[in-house]
């Protein structure tokens, strides 16, 4: 059969059901559907058989009623008397499956077409409120993939992705109307929200392909109300595929979602949606850390391709920079309060200077009874600290290059500082990330009245050095009468079978002192300034057993020498060319201790 006789007869057995079509009777509606099926399989793989098939108006004008009364149809569904509700289970599966071969005909007539692609557009309307509808439905289903429901809508989403993809005018008249929809009438957000993977997925695709290489859809999906729900939800999607095993529908999923994320992460438009996700008087959001933990595996991605140096990872770089620092800021300021309110002995108030203050040892750690306050938010605020301390070091270590070049100030093309210079003088009312981390000289009487009288440090490294080892995760803690740790003390079973997870604080202060080591690596006034705040001391103390340091980098080591390893690095780098540091460490090391480091 030559081309044009089958465009033909393709073109008459739709016109012969179209004509015959009558919505309430069973019979025509097999009919229909036999049709349908039959004409999609064919336009299925031939794109020329599509285009012909579209340059007839007579077939649009049928397509056009065929949506509409379809839409009628289903849209008062429930207008019926209570007598008739017999009825309603045979009527509904007649219209979905209507629905869902009139959805997979359209689908394909489109696919390719640009001018079809046109002329199908205006369904668009009945075809979302249809969409609207059977997500609505298949919420009131069961929770299943298999639901008629959740069918319905996959094919509906591909039908209505296929008529706008690779067209640019209709998939922004399409992306801008979507996000602009009253929330009720969101279905994106009621896609991404169902519970059939290859739903989750199709929708996937279709934002992925809308906003792929489009600054104004991307910023759209960033900046806009609507737009900021969507994300949430494609992050709680994300959480839950993230186990998916490969080559399952749901991993696939999850790898289009982790595009979509770096289209935005390209885009530079993380920082937008990371405010988005702020929440009044929280200082730290769920959905900010997945996305914080999105952007470390992309920047880590990244360094282990050796893109450092590529001018669009630079300028990603320096778009997360200010983000990534006020956020390093705000997290560790936050984190010392909480340490400080947790570990601060109740009667320190009243504590008056003696003789024994004056004459005590400076580098002992003083004593203090069990925690007076715990903030439920610490262990968040602590996993999202190492999240960004994570990806300040990787793009401060990208920067610098593997030599020690500024990669950043090396390029002619770039005009911006180091990175690594942006990091060091970026400060808050409590300093900069240094002086965060390491404290500083007390400059005011109240400083130094709290110092004293409390015996606690205004740094996070010597606070968690303090309040860590007072947390056992989920074992109980028992103190003597004076206060003290009882480490003889031997838990129940049930007390030993209610440990949990201690995420919030894995990795931290290994993190926080393996930046420390980077910041102050070749830079004389960053390492003078650890020595004047004391600092030294407090890193060499690191360089002791830490279980909540998990090693990660080698098997054979423990967790505990990951720290350590980590704080030797720090001090070197605190010692490299520095004379003065060098000699702090030789005051404070004892003649067998300096014998031991040296023949180690």
């Amino acid at each position: 059969m030559s081309e044009n006789a089958q465009t033909q007869a393709l073109l008459a057995s739709w016109r012969s059901a179209c004509a015959k079509f009558e919505i309430t009777s069973r019979a025509s509606t097999v009919q229909l559907v036999t049709t349908l099926e039959h004409i999609t399989q064919a336009l299925a793989q031939d794109e020329e058989a599509r285009a012909a098939l579209g340059t007839h108006a007579s077939l649009w004008t049928d397509l056009r009623k065929l949506w509409r009364d379809l839409t009628r149809a289903q849209l008062t569904f429930w207008d019926v008397d209570d007598e008739e509700t017999n009825q309603l289970s045979n009527k509904d599966q007649d219209l979905r499956t209507v629905c869902g071969s009139l959805a997979k005909f359209t689908r394909n007539l489109v696919a390719g077409v640009p001018e079809n692609q046109v002329r199908a557009y205006e369904n668009e309307p009945d075809m979302r409120r249809l969409l609207h509808y059977h997500t609505s439905w298949s919420a009131m289903e069961a929770d299943t993939e298999c639901s008629p429901a959740v069918s319905v809508s996959r094919v509906l989403t591909e039908a209505i992705s296929n008529m706008v993809t690779t067209n640019e005018a209709l998939m922004s008249k399409l992306w801008e109307t979507y996000l602009n929809l009253p929330e009720d009438q969101v279905v994106l957000i009621r896609l991404l929200a169902s519970p059939d993977p290859r739903t989750v997925l199709t929708v996937l695709i279709f934002i992925l392909n809308c906003i792929h290489g489009s600054r104004l859809r991307s910023t759209m999906l960033t900046r806009t109300a609507v737009g900021a729900r969507v994300c949430v939800t494609l992050l709680d999607d994300m959480l839950k595929l993230y186990e998916a095993e490969e080559p399952s529908v749901g991993a696939q999923a999850f790898d289009v979602g982790y595009d979509i994320m770096t289209q935005l992460i390209e885009q530079g438009l993380v920082p937008d949606l990371y405010g988005k996700f702020t929440i009044s008087e929280e200082i730290v959001t769920p959905h900010q850390t997945t996305l914080l933990k999105i952007v470390d595996s992309y920047l880590q991605s990244n360094q282990t391709r050796s893109l450092a140096s590529e001018p669009l990872t630079i300028k990603i770089h320096q778009k997360l920079s200010p983000m990534l620092a006020k956020c390093f800021l705000d997290l560790s300021a936050y984190a010392r309060k909480a340490v400080e309110r947790s570990i601060r002995s109740p009667n320190h108030s009243s504590r008056s200077p003696s003789s024994a203050d004056v004459s005590s040892d400076d580098s002992s750690t003083p004593e203090f009874l069990p925690p007076v306050e715990l903030d439920a938010m610490l262990p968040k605020v602590c996993e999202a600290l190492v999240l960004v301390t994570q990806c300040i070091i990787t793009i401060t270590l990208e920067a610098e290059g593997e030599n020690g070049e500024n990669v950043n100030e090396s390029r002619d093309d770039v005009l911006e500082p180091g990175l690594k210079t942006f990091f060091l003088e970026t400060h808050s009312n409590d300093g900069g990330i240094v002086e965060n981390l390491i404290g500083k000289f007390p400059s005011t009487q109240s400083d130094r009245q709290f110092v004293y009288f409390s015996g606690l440090p205004r740094d996070l490294l010597r606070l968690l050095d303090v309040f860590l080892p007072r947390i056992n995760f989920g074992k109980p803690v028992h103190f003597n009468s004076s206060g003290g740790r009882d480490t003889q003390a031997t838990p129940t079973p049930t007390q030993e079978e209610s440990t949990s997870d201690p995420t919030g604080f894995q990795y931290l202060k290994r993190d926080l002192v393996r930046l420390l080591g980077i910041l102050c690596h070749g830079v004389k006034a960053v390492q003078d300034l650890v020595r004047t705040c004391g600092g030294i001391p407090v890193v060499m103390n690191l360089c002791v057993i830490d279980e909540r340091n998990p090693c990660v980098c080698h098997e054979e080591l423990t967790t505990n020498e990951d720290l350590r390893e980590h704080a030797i690095f720090a001090l070197h780098c605190l010692l490299k060319d520095n004379r003065e540091n060098q000699a702090i460490v030789d005051a404070i090391q004892s003649p067998d201790e300096r014998d031991k480091a040296g023949s180690s």
